[in-house]
């Protein structure tokens, strides 16, 4: 049977979830931590290592180098720094291009020849920064984008309406962060349109809301606790599960786009079918043009600390 490889560069907050919530999710085989702190690399894998032992799939943790990226299946990067109270994702550029320019040389000296998960911030950058760095497939390099943001949405949804999240169908999209909009015309509830849905639970909704509780979620955990890991960690390992399963599932992540919405080379939250060999095609969903106003400022944003990125 074919055995998983999982690389995760970044051996932090978020990378240590990364890594145990794959190995709670059971599909993957062997995961290795490369970090400059070589010591805590060693630390979290053995920690996770431990946890295996309660798990019902076997799964090898351990730390490495740049040489365990030539034959893993996928590649996580999440290096960089987390981000403050008061900051937005998009603050934390700096501080992360210089990570990336440390990383991305490294990276392209292997044989790896996979998907490279980017969960990163500012997400939608990063994965500009890195693919550019790498010159690979625009398929092959994505990141999480607005996965967690949808999460997020879905939370804010079941709270308002009191309705099961897995009920709801929606999507984020723009950028992994404030300018990401919510196509409101697109919501499901049980199959039906939102918009088009009777009863004062319904029509009653603030929009308006939803979308600022969306934008907010993120920044109360990181001022109550330090940072975000336990939704971003569950994130990444279901867009592995698509990966290594080559399950063709639709997800928002941050892919490159190439004309679709009107726009092209930036990387930016839609809806995407995800495979063995990461994003295999891109979903347009319908937009009205107030929600394609909303979509294009965020591309904006994007392109705009895309272009910062490549000064620095």
């Amino acid at each position: 049977m074919k055995q998983f490889k999982i690389v995760i560069i970044g051996a932090g907050h978020v990378g240590s979830h990364c890594g145990y919530s794959l190995m709670q999710y059971g599909d993957v085989d062997e995961i290795v931590y490369i970090d400059v702190e070589t010591e805590k690399a060693a630390a979290q894998a053995a920690d996770i290592a431990d946890a295996g032992i309660f798990m019902p799939h076997p799964v090898k943790v351990r730390s490495g180098n740049y040489k365990d990226c030539d034959d893993a299946d996928v590649v996580v990067l999440a290096a960089g720094v987390p981000r403050k109270e008061g900051q937005t994702r998009l603050d934390t550029l700096g501080d992360s291009i210089v990570c990336m320019q440390d990383i991305a040389p490294k990276l392209k000296a292997t044989q790896f020849n996979g998907p490279l998960v980017c969960i990163s911030n500012p997400a939608d950058v990063i994965a500009d920064f890195m693919y550019r760095s790498l010159g690979w497939d625009s398929a092959s390099v994505f990141s999480t984008g607005t996965a967690l943001d949808t999460a997020r949405c879905k939370r804010a949804f079941k709270e308002a309406l009191d309705i099961d999240s897995r009920s709801i169908d929606c999507y984020v999209l723009g950028e992994h962060g404030d300018s990401s909009m919510i196509p409101f015309s697109t919501v499901r509830i049980g199959g039906q349109a939102l918009r088009a849905m009777k009863g004062a639970r319904y029509t009653a909704l603030d929009e308006a809301a939803i979308l600022n509780r969306t934008h907010m979620i993120g920044m109360e955990i990181v001022i109550g606790k330090g940072s975000t890991e336990f939704g971003i960690g569950t994130v990444l390992a279901n867009v592995v599960r698509a990966i290594v399963h080559d399950s063709h599932a639709v997800m928002p992540v941050s892919a490159r786009l190439h004309g679709e919405y009107g726009h092209s080379d930036l990387h930016i939250g839609v809806p995407a079918i995800i495979g063995r060999k990461g994003v295999m095609e891109i979903i347009e969903m319908p937009l009205t043009e107030a929600e394609q106003e909303s979509f294009d400022r965020s591309c904006e944003i994007v392109l705009k600390h895309n272009k910062m990125a490549q000064s620095i």
